[in-house]
Parts: structure tokens; sequence; C-alpha cells
């Protein structure tokens, strides 16, 4: 699959941004970021026009590059203010620019054409600058296809099987989902919820919680680049409020941002936001510790997917079931926008509203679907049932 461009993506967080250059590669373009004397973030190509020394590798004077190599200098827009040997600066000395926004703790940077940039595109992810949670987060790289990723958070009933003794217990595999597509925001929920469900221990060290638990985890994603869970717990039969809160209920945001490097690498930032024990240094340390094992499972699966597909004949048929209906969605809409269909009208929900199904957080109030039990009818944009398989044309990679 080619790159869907004219998309925001995450570059970085916003920590990991300051004065000194920085370098990464975003679908294929090596970039170059730093903070202006300003404190604005600035993105350039990683490449001196005159020899494409990297600029990464230059030095930084207030706020122009200087190349290391011979000294060609480039201001915050990547126009070339000055050349060696010559007080004529040749019009055609430039690197390109990319507008980048910084928000909900993520540095966004648009890889397309720049008329087309509106930062209202940009999915929220608010529970990450939010003081009324607390967050962990990091960075893994991976190498594979960013597919394999999507493909992974998509359908969580792996968590059963790779994840055990973590997030996965058996009523992850065995609890039905139902998927819905907006298709006029290009946006794919996935909801799972379990009434009675073991409590696996990134739950129970973090809440306290002792013995079953009820366990919802709706999932929204936001192609090509923003993967958002809505993790609830609680203990078993508890439930929000008629009125919507969810006192008693423990709230976890994961998100994901999942940002191309190259066609066969992926930047996996990953981030869990939490509204409980949150001043409490002993629970944000166990679990950044254990959603990077989480995360670093993964990776070792889908580097190791990626070395067979890269082996396997073209032609390959995969086998789709009633679980991946939700990575078949993913699939689809991010070919439409690789083949450069028009960009959704909006970013969707607006400041981190709850998505049809979803376990509302405990300062907003749910929809009335939001309780929605795990075995409720499909929606009709829902696959056929798991007895049932998908067209074998609908899982061709």
């Amino acid at each position: 699959m080619t790159f869907a461009r004219n998309q925001w993506y995450v570059a970085a967080y916003g920590r990991e941004i300051g004065r000194e250059l920085f370098a990464r590669t975003i679908l294929g373009e090596p970039l170059v970021f730093y903070r202006s004397e300003a404190g604005e973030v600035v993105a350039l190509a990683d490449r001196c026009v005159h020899r494409r020394y990297p600029l990464s590798e230059s030095r930084l004077e207030g706020d122009t590059i200087v190349c290391g190599y011979h000294g060609f200098t480039y201001d915050k827009t990547g126009s070339c203010v000055f050349v060696p040997g010559q007080a004529r600066v040749p019009r055609t000395a430039r690197v390109p620019s990319y507008p980048v926004v910084e928000q909900d703790s993520f540095v966004w940077v648009w890889i397309g054409e720049h008329d087309r940039a509106d930062r209202a595109l940009i999915p929220r992810a608010p529970w990450l600058a939010d003081p009324g949670y607390t967050t962990v987060s990091g960075m893994e790289p991976l190498a594979a296809r960013y597919e394999l990723l999507v493909d992974n958070l998509m359908d969580l009933s792996h968590e059963t099987y790779l994840h055990g003794g973590y997030i996965g217990t058996p009523e992850v595999a065995n609890t039905p989902i139902t998927t819905e597509v907006d298709e006029d925001n290009g946006i794919i929920y996935v909801s799972r919820h379990m009434a009675d469900a073991a409590c696996p221990p990134f739950y129970a060290k973090s809440t306290g919680i002792d013995g079953r638990i009820t366990r919802w985890q709706d999932i929204e994603y936001h192609p090509p680049c923003l993967y958002l869970l809505h993790s609830r717990v609680a203990p078993v039969g508890v439930l929000p409020e008629a009125d919507g809160s969810d006192p008693h209920g423990f709230h976890v945001e994961v998100v994901y941002a999942i940002t191309p490097e190259t066609e066969h690498s992926t930047h996996d930032f990953w981030a869990v936001a939490r509204d409980f024990a949150l001043d409490d240094q002993e629970v944000s340390d166990f679990l950044r510790d254990s959603n990077r094992t989480v995360v670093l499972q993964d990776v070792t699966a889908l580097d190791l997917l990626e070395r067979v597909i890269q082996a396997e004949p073209e032609g390959y048929q995969e086998l789709s079931i009633n679980i991946d209906t939700g990575g078949l969605a993913a699939r689809r809409i991010l070919r439409r926008m690789a083949a450069g269909a028009t960009a959704p009208a909006s970013a969707g929900p607006a400041n981190g509203a709850v998505p049809p199904n979803a376990a509302a957080p405990a300062n907003a109030a749910a929809p009335a679907s939001a309780a929605t039990p795990a075995s409720a009818a499909a929606p009709p944009s829902a696959a056929a049932p798991a007895n049932t398989a998908a067209p074998a044309n609908a899982s061709t990679r």
C-alpha cells in the first residue's frame, strides 16, 4: 500500500523537541525539527539543497540552521539566507518546510500540499494534556509496515493469547464485538463489553479491584494516524448511573499514534491516561512498565509478521472472520486515502467527545448508547456472523 498523503501524522512528543536539532523520517521523508527562540516547532526537509548533507547533523544559530558541510544557512521557512563565497543567494536555494501543530502533547506534521493543511482535521486526544488525568507514554520503533499495527490494534482478541499475564484474559477473545463505520468522517468504532471477566494484572494492581470485573473496550480509530481505546473497568455489576455519570468506574484512555517511517517501518507512539490514583507514582511506574512490555510483545510479533509477508509469494489469501470487521474497514479507508480521496470533512467527535457505545470518562456524561451490552446485535455496518467467512477479496493484503 502506498502512503496516505495530505494527512496529519504525529512526528514526536512535544517533550522530544527543543533547541537541539532532531531528526525523524515520516512517510519516507527525512525531516529535521527544532524549537525557535519563541518556542514554536519548526519542521524542514533534512537535506541541504547544495550537496544533500543532513541538516540534523549541522548546527542551530538563533532561528537558522547552518549546514555542517558548506555553511548554507536556512531560516524557519526553509529559505536559504546565506551561501559561502558569493553575495547573491540563488532563488532556488531553499528546502521544503512542513506545517506543524502542537496539540494534546503531540507534534503533528502535515505531509502533503501546504494549502490543504487544515488543523481542524487533527483528531483530538485531550486526556494527554488534561490535569484531571495522569499519563504515561513512550514510543517504540517497529520494523514492520504500519498496516500491521493497525490490524493489531483493531482486533483486541489477540490480548488473550499474546498478552496473557498483563492485559489479556479469556473473556476478551470470547466476547463478540460490534463494529460501526462513520463513512462521512472516516472513523471506525469497535466495541467489546464484558459483563463478567477476570481482572488482568494491568488493572488489578493499578485500581486495587479484588475479584472479577465489568470491562468495556471501545475503540475509536481516526485513520490514518490516531487510535483511541476508551477502557472502563469496575467490579462486576457496577455500571454508570442513570444520569450518565460514572463515579464508581475506573477509566483508562489508551492512545496510539501510528506513523509510518518507511514502507516497512513504523513509529509506534503510545500513551496511557487514567482518571484515578492521579498522584500515585507507583501506579504510574507500574502502568508505564506494563504497557511498554505489552507494546514490545506486539513489536516482536509484528516484526516477525513483516518478515513472513516479505518472503511469501504474491496473491496469498488470508481468512477473515467477525473479529476482523474493524480491521477490514480500516484497510478499506486507508486504501481510499492512499488513492487520494478527499480527506474527511471534520476530525469527528470534537474535544474527545465519547463515540457511540463508548465508556464515558468519569467527568463526562455517557450517551444513551454507552451502556450497550456486549451481546447486543451488531449494527448494519458490522460484518457477518463469526461462522461466516469474509469474502476472499476482502482480506487480500
